[in-house]
C-alpha cells in the first residue's frame, strides 16, 4: 500500500479526528480511503450518466409519441421489478 503526506487546515484534522473518534473508521487513513471511494463512485455515476444522456441526444427523434414512450417506461420498470 503506498503512503500519501497531506496538509489540511487544522479545523479539517480536527473533523477527520472526530469522525474517527465516533468508531466509524478505524484511524483517519481510514476515513479518507472511504472518502475517496465515495468520490470515485460518485464520479462513475456521472460519468454513466453523461454517457446515457449523450447516446440520447445522438439517437435522434423518437417516432414514438409521449405517451407511447411513458407506457415503454412504465412497462420496463414494472419488468425490472419482478
Amino acid at each position: 500500500m503506498a503512503t500519501m503526506n497531506i496538509s489540511v487546515p487544522d479545523s479539517m484534522k480536527d473533523w477527520v479526528q472526530s469522525q474517527v473518534n465516533t468508531g466509524a473508521y478505524a484511524n483517519t487513513s481510514d476515513y479518507v480511503r472511504d472518502l475517496i471511494r465515495q468520490d470515485q463512485e460518485h464520479r462513475n455515476k456521472l460519468e454513466a450518466l453523461q454517457t446515457a444522456i449523450t447516446a440520447g441526444i445522438e439517437s435522434g427523434v423518437s417516432q414514438k409519441s409521449f405517451d407511447q414512450i411513458i407506457d415503454l417506461a412504465r412497462s420496463s420498470l414494472k419488468d425490472n421489478k419482478l
